[in-house]
């Protein structure tokens, strides 16, 4: 049984990944502690940013001499190859490391190993310790290096009723300005920002970060992507198409488009609107690891109905409205027995409103376009 010490220490070394989240893609984040040989944290560090140091390097640096006979706590397995940065686990054995223990095995076949190198080396190694936390927090690279695509998450706010809008089309503003905020924080987390084309015309959304979490990370703004089928939706001089961040609209193969300056991407089309595992591809080609799908329920539903959906995030509003859209269009289910079924992970209060969060209650598989 893992001793306390242990897991203050592994616990730490997770709140450290998450502070890489939105500014290491397509790299993990990673968060590293190093206790001298008498148990006392003497280094600590993050990944930061993609082509940067990774965790252990940092940490090993702060240590300096107090690392040989230590312990490092890494949350994942320290890589064992040479990219834009050289080994983890080398560095660790030249540092005099005696212990490492890490919480979630590599499943990168290009990394993996560095727990065999470090055993070899005369290292102790210890696997799993807050296995499940560690996971969470990385989940949008793990998600993508084990099934080829991007993790998505879809965000929605919306009444108590389920409404995201009254019926004359008016939605400003459903939920309060600390849930918006909060929006922003998963904006800031993610690789890309997802909304169709009924959103870019009724909306005529930024979708661009306007507050950044964590100072001590770059602001890295995410790709705002625009699903727009016939190429209509987004006109010149949509916020969307400022210099604010990256922009890229989806089409059809087939449509035409007189947008100029603007990064596009044809698609094959599906039953309704664009493929999405098509979609998913060319976004996963482009370095994406996670998306925030953020609407509207058109393209909710595709994205379900696709199989596609990896997490749930509502914020509910104390609003009634008894009459608008729903934040869920159809998703391709015509009876209670092929209902989406979802475990609810977290729920919040945030200023007046309530943030749900849910995962599906099967590992969603993507369906055929």
């Amino acid at each position: 049984m893992a001793q306390q010490a242990d897991i203050t220490a592994m616990r730490r070394a997770v709140e450290l990944a998450a502070r890489g989240l939105g500014a290491t893609s397509p790299n993990p984040v990673v968060g590293c502690v190093i206790t001298d040989a008498s148990g006392h944290v003497v280094g600590e560090g993050f990944h930061r940013r993609a082509g940067g140091p990774h965790a252990e390097v940092h940490a090993l640096r702060e240590a300096g001499a107090l690392a040989r006979g230590g312990t490092a706590y890494v949350t994942l397995e320290p890589c064992n190859h040479t990219g834009r940065t050289g080994p983890c686990a080398q560095a660790l054995i030249e540092a005099g490391v005696s212990r490492v223990v890490y919480a979630v095995g590599d499943p990168n076949p290009q990394a993996t190993g560095g727990a065999d190198t470090l055993r070899a080396a005369g290292a102790e190694v210890e696997q799993g310790l807050l296995e499940a936390e560690a996971e969470a927090g990385n989940i949008a690279w793990l998600t993508s290096v084990r099934h080829g695509r991007p993790f998505v998450r879809w965000k929605y706010a919306a009444t108590l009723d389920g409404r995201i809008a009254a019926a004359d089309g008016t939605s400003r503003w459903i939920t309060s300005a600390e849930s918006r905020a909060d929006v922003h924080r998963l904006r800031a987390e993610a690789d890309a920002v997802v909304v169709g084309s009924g959103t870019a015309r009724a909306d005529d959304p930024h979708l661009a970060v306007r507050v950044v979490a964590d100072a001590e990370t770059a602001a890295v703004q995410p790709l705002r992507v625009v699903v727009d089928t016939e190429a209509t939706a987004v006109k010149p001089g949509a916020r969307v198409l400022d210099d604010a961040a990256p922009t890229l609209i989806a089409i059809a193969e087939d449509a035409g488009t007189s947008l100029d300056g603007v990064e596009v991407v044809r698609l094959p089309r599906a039953e309704r609107g664009l493929s999405v595992p098509a979609l998913l591809d060319a976004l996963h080609a482009r370095g994406v690891r996670s998306v925030l799908l953020e609407g509207g329920p058109t393209l909710a539903g595709a994205f379900v109905a696709a199989g596609a959906v990896d997490q749930v995030v509502g914020y509910l509003a104390p609003v009634l409205l008894g009459a608008g859209p729903n934040a869920l269009a159809d998703a391709g289910i015509s009876t209670i027995t092929e209902a989406l079924r979802l475990d609810v992970t977290e729920t919040v209060r945030v200023g007046p409103d309530l943030r749900i969060t849910a995962t599906p209650h099967l590992t969603a598989t993507l369906k055929g376009a």
